[in-house]
């Protein structure tokens, strides 16, 4: 039995992770169905969302009965407990992925010291999980970050021009219509942009070097909390604006100098789209 608290979290996280992106993948075979939208009609969620964030929550009631928990379908049963730990779980991650089957969809478990608020939270372990393409990424806190046992780094110093940057949209229109006026304005200063509707693996990307940035607003806490933390432990910067952590508000993930960079001129993007 290991002695290592932080390693002990990091094999229950990718454990779990596993397993359930193997039921998730298992659910996606015999055909989805949409359970209910949420914030707006795009904003769907599965039956296997649900199935599968009850079967990570069952299984830490069992392990780990004294943590907190929050998960994106069950927010509103979310726990404290009493350890002063709690796991912060996107069952699916890019779901409008899962329901057209593409294969960039994840399952993501992230622990953290403190309550489920990322501006407060340490992260201490997490793990992301794309089961259709065999990809297990996971990192703890100040011990590296991995995909499988391969160490993950993230891209050398680039010039803005050359960067490749990664977002995400909101599912309001009326935010999306202004996301679209900062993606016009800086897509001439990049290489390029891409939008693969995940941002977890987005996060990831970043730690394994496929992509040079991403940057969201709008995240929620299960969607960034083991993405993060993989990032930040391949050696990028996670932040949101003037130092403040990643959050709803802004989340920033890219090589130390080129996020010095790209921090302030999306702040002007932002300003001028009126977000």
């Amino acid at each position: 039995m290991t002695t290592d608290p932080h390693r002990s979290l990091l094999e229950i996280a990718r454990s779990l992770a596993v397993d359930a992106a193997a039921l998730a993948a298992r659910r996606r075979a015999e055909g989805v169905q949409v359970a209910a939208s949420k914030s707006s009609a795009e904003d769907i969620v599965t039956f296997a969302d649900r199935e599968v964030e009850a079967f990570i929550r069952s299984s830490l009631l069992t392990l780990r009965p004294d943590d907190g928990f929050l998960g994106e379908e069950s927010t509103d049963s979310a726990t404290t407990g009493t350890s002063g730990l709690t796991w912060v779980v996107d069952p699916i991650d890019g779901t409008v992925n899962y329901l057209y089957g593409i294969p960039a969809w994840n399952v993501s478990i992230a622990v953290v010291e403190g309550d489920a608020d990322p501006t407060t939270w340490r992260a201490l372990a997490g793990c992301v999980v794309n089961p259709l393409l065999g990809e297990v990424f996971t990192a703890s806190d100040a011990r590296g970050a991995f995909l499988g046992d391969t160490p993950l780094h993230v891209n050398p110093p680039t010039d803005l021009s050359q960067a490749l940057v990664a977002t995400g949209f909101a599912y309001s229109a009326e935010i999306r219509a202004k996301q679209g006026l900062v993606i016009a304005k800086l897509l001439p200063e990049v290489r390029d942009i891409r939008r693969i509707g995940s941002a977890a693996l987005d996060l990831c990307s970043v730690a394994a070097g496929r992509h040079d940035a991403y940057f969201e607003r709008g995240l929620k806490p299960w969607d960034h909390a083991a993405g993060a933390l993989i990032a930040r432990e391949a050696g990028a910067h996670v932040g949101g604006f003037d130092g403040a952590p990643p959050s709803a508000a802004f989340t920033l993930a890219a090589e130390p100098t080129l996020a010095a960079r790209l921090e302030p001129l999306l702040a002007h993007l932002f300003a001028e789209a009126g977000l």
